[in-house]
């Protein structure tokens, strides 16, 4: 009751409204009995003094005329009270209440979508996913130990914040203010280097007592459409196999590897996801890998204990979106075959559709990249087909100094995928098996 009460105290600026709304209200029920003459009562009384006192104007004209104005006054008090309270709630009106309204409902009705990754890649799928669904778990890597991430790292034991705070901007409802304060990076002084929103990530996970906890109260400040999960809660490190038969530790020095890599791992090697994870997976419509470093940013999800086998096991569509280019120390000279065979050959086969760019890139980025090594990558559609996996083709190149992914050509083209492929009406991908093991 106290708290109805306060709906009627002074500065709430909604009560004249309300009895605006009433007082139209009162109309509605007068002019409703003009029409009909067998009313008794307040409103009988009423009546008769106005046919007595307008007795030239005839009594279901007038009747009809104060419905009318009834209705105009109760619709226009509730309109202004609803205003007055959401100037309170949303004082930014930049967006109408009802397009916010519609679009939020329409992202709710969205397909299920996981996606699982790290880096620049999965942050730019992100950006375009988030305007056709609200249903998006974004599974990230914690391997990270460079630059801001691995300072805090090794400084605090915290998992490294980079890939997260990425991926939870990308989603945010509006992304572009928030992108340019929470990646804003420190330049003198002994914060020199560090990331601003690292470092809120980092006090956020002494506040709110454990990494993911951090993790969702930002989302929640940034109101984020989706959820943000870091692959595993315990502190793992990226090792990698040579084909040189050197061990390397670090994502930063197998990205900086000279020799191929033959395979990587994780230590601890048993490191659990969070159920939360787990969940999205079972639930989703599709699964997407990538884009990003296939060594550093895709695989290493794979390795944390129980992802691969709930991929595996879930019905959903499993998409893997190649990178436009190679990239040294970890594909050089990958063919999109041989991006899928590296999967394969860690966790098994997990993937059954591939999409690809066919879009051409202009020359001056071609040659920027040729110098450092890099080239595009070459789709070799029968090799990926006797694999079982389906080959995508669409223009995804963004124009500018760099080649990536474009993040709306990138959703446009998954959504396409989405809706060419029904669920429910797939039949189980025959996976190609090597000649040798063909014998027993």
């Amino acid at each position: 009751m106290a708290t109805l009460l306060k709906w009627f105290t002074p500065g709430m600026k909604i009560k004249r409204w309300l009895f605006l709304a009433m007082l139209g209200s009162a109309l509605i029920g007068l002019g409703a009995a003009l029409l009909d003459r067998h009313v008794v009562g307040l409103m009988g009384v009423i009546m008769e003094l106005m046919a007595n006192q307008l007795s030239f104007v005839p009594q279901g004209l007038m009747g009809v005329f104060i419905i009318i104005l009834g209705l105009t006054m109760m619709g226009y008090g509730f309109k202004m009270a609803f205003r007055s309270i959401i100037g309170v709630i949303k004082p930014d009106q930049s967006e109408r209440l009802v397009e916010t309204i519609y679009n939020r409902r329409s992202l709710q009705r969205g397909p299920k979508i996981v996606t699982i990754g790290g880096g620049t890649g999965l942050s730019s799928l992100l950006k375009g996913l988030k305007e056709y669904t609200s249903n998006i778990t974004a599974i990230v890597t914690v391997t990270d130990d460079g630059g801001s991430s691995g300072r805090l790292r090794d400084n605090l034991g915290i998992l490294p914040p980079g890939d997260i705070r990425n991926c939870v901007v990308a989603l945010a409802d509006k992304e572009s203010l928030m992108e340019e304060v929470l990646q804003y990076r420190f330049t003198s002084g002994e914060l020199a280097g560090h990331n601003l929103g690292n470092l809120f990530l980092a006090g956020l996970t002494d506040v709110s007592g454990g990494f993911d906890g951090a993790v969702r109260a930002l989302s929640k400040v940034l109101a984020i459409r989706g959820q943000v999960l870091p692959a595993t809660l315990e502190n793992v490190t990226l090792g990698a196999e040579l084909e040189d038969k050197t061990l390397v530790f670090g994502e930063c020095n197998i990205s900086a590897s000279r020799s191929r890599i033959k395979r990587i791992f994780l230590r601890p090697e048993i490191c659990r996801p969070l159920p939360e994870a787990l969940d999205a997976i079972r639930e989703a419509g599709i699964i997407i890998l990538g884009p990003g470093s296939l060594y550093t940013s895709i695989i290493p999800n794979l390795l944390v204990q129980g992802m691969a086998e709930a991929i595996k096991n879930s019905p959903a569509q499993k998409l893997y979106i190649c990178n436009i280019m190679t990239q040294p120390g970890e594909t050089q000279g990958y063919t999109a075959y041989e991006h899928i065979k590296a999967i394969f050959d860690h966790v098994g086969p997990i993937v059954d559709q591939i999409l690809v760019n066919s879009e051409p890139i202009p020359n001056r980025l071609l040659k920027k990249y040729r110098e450092k090594g890099a080239a595009p990558v070459k789709v070799d559609t029968p090799a990926l087909n006797r694999l079982g996996v389906k080959v995508w083709s669409k223009y995804l190149v963004q124009h500018s100094n760099l080649v990536r992914h474009q993040p709306e050509k990138l959703a446009q083209a998954v959504m396409s995928i989405i809706s060419k492929v029904d669920v429910s009406e797939r039949t189980p991908v025959k996976i190609y098996q090597p000649r040798r093991a063909r014998g027993n």
